[in-house]
């Protein structure tokens, strides 16, 4: 039987092939981007009222109102413009979702798509499936900067859009203003559509704030702003997320998300409101926590020998092991990683999934710390080895 083409070159997740590959060895997961600790309390225990209350059938499409009220309420202070719940606003089955939902708003059949390397898997296979093309600029290393002439190089006639993820997975950058700066410039000169992945946006380190590029006044009518509720609320598995946009572009987001999901689960999205509605302590007590936990890994990988940029947002690492006194130092980054998972004891992601051109990642591993500091010591424990 003949399938569609637009599958030849896309294949299953190798992130999520790493966690199934980490249950089937007993390997600390350390892959996949999900924490291993529960969901606030009260955020939980507002699921619960929420399905025994009876709000178990659809929502509206685009949402239930009294959250899409709420995440109203805090963009229009973000933002700095007047974000309508019923206008401007989509809640979708996670940011992969919204991002899908965005990129077939946008994109037409050989349109181009910029996407800064090392991306998310996610976002290539996203505007394939709107049949674009995505076109890569490769961040700079060691900093993983946005480098205007790299930039610059990629535009075509065919360029329609950017996406931009700010805190950015894998590196754990924030961009500065500089690079913002640069982006502002390429996308007006250009007329582009700018989608922001921002599902980072509470997860930032020494003192830094988040600034969503959706606010920036020469932004503001050009920008798809998505973020999401599975990594500052540890409810991964709920997939939850939103994308807002000005008019123009919210009306073609509206019906991508109609026909391909209906809505997002309604007792979810209710507890959703809960978690918006934290005090600013529980803020405050998470970027503790994630200082912690980053002190921790950035100890445990420096001891052991890797070399890597300290993250500034987000809770990965992306690490280079060429220089661990090891014989497997020596290996392509797939099989290094599948090693770890196998042998070691350790699952992580092979550097060359984030990159178009494969070879770009060579040498390289990713590293997620979203876990118990006691989950942590155990794969340090474990990779005690790698110290040969």
């Amino acid at each position: 039987m003949q399938t569609a083409h637009r599958f030849d070159h896309i294949g299953e997740s190798v992130i999520r092939e790493m966690t199934r590959l980490a249950i089937k060895h007993g390997a600390i997961n350390l892959s996949q981007g999900f924490p291993d600790f529960d969901p606030p309390p009260e955020v939980v225990k507002a699921a619960v009222d929420a399905i025994q209350g009876g709000l178990n059938q659809y929502t509206i499409t685009w949402g239930y109102p009294p959250l899409r009220e709420k995440l109203a309420e805090i963009y229009a202070d973000r933002l700095g413009w007047q974000v309508e719940a019923d206008e401007h606003i989509v809640v979708t089955c996670g940011v992969t979702e919204a991002l899908a939902a965005a990129m077939l708003a946008v994109l037409n059949p050989g349109d181009e798509i910029i996407i800064f390397d090392p991306a998310h898997e996610t976002f290539r296979p996203g505007a394939k499936l709107a049949d674009a093309r995505p076109v890569s600029v490769v961040l700079q290393s060691p900093e993983f900067r946005i480098k205007r002439e790299a930039l610059e190089a990629a535009i075509t006639p065919r360029t329609r859009a950017m996406i931009l993820n700010t805190p950015h997975n894998p590196s754990g950058r924030v961009f500065d203003a500089d690079e913002i700066a640069t982006v502002i410039d390429v996308v007006t000169r250009h007329d582009l559509v700018l989608i922001t992945d921002e599902i980072y946006d509470r997860i930032l380190y020494d003192g830094r704030e988040h600034v969503s590029p959706g606010g920036l006044e020469p932004l503001r009518e050009r920008t798809i702003t998505i973020g999401g509720f599975g990594k500052t609320y540890a409810v991964t598995g709920w997939r939850l997320g939103y994308a807002i946009a000005p008019s123009a572009l919210a009306r073609a987001v509206k019906p991508a998300h109609d026909f391909l999901t209906i809505c997002a689960a309604t007792p979810l999205q209710a507890a959703a409101v809960a978690a918006l509605n934290l005090p600013e302590s529980f803020y405050e007590q998470q970027r503790a926590d994630y200082h912690q936990r980053r002190a921790l890994m950035t100890e445990i990988l420096r001891d052991l020998g890797f070399h890597f940029h300290i993250p500034e947002g987000a809770y990965y690492i992306l690490a280079d092991y060429r220089d661990l006194p090891i014989p497997e130092a020596a290996w392509p980054a797939d099989r290094f990683a599948r090693w770890m998972t196998t042998e070691v004891g350790v699952a992580v992601v092979p550097g060359p999934n984030f990159y178009a051109n494969p070879a770009d990642g060579e040498g390289l591993i990713r590293f997620a710390y979203p876990k118990k500091l006691e989950t942590l010591r155990a794969a340090a424990d474990r990779m005690a080895r790698l110290k040969g």
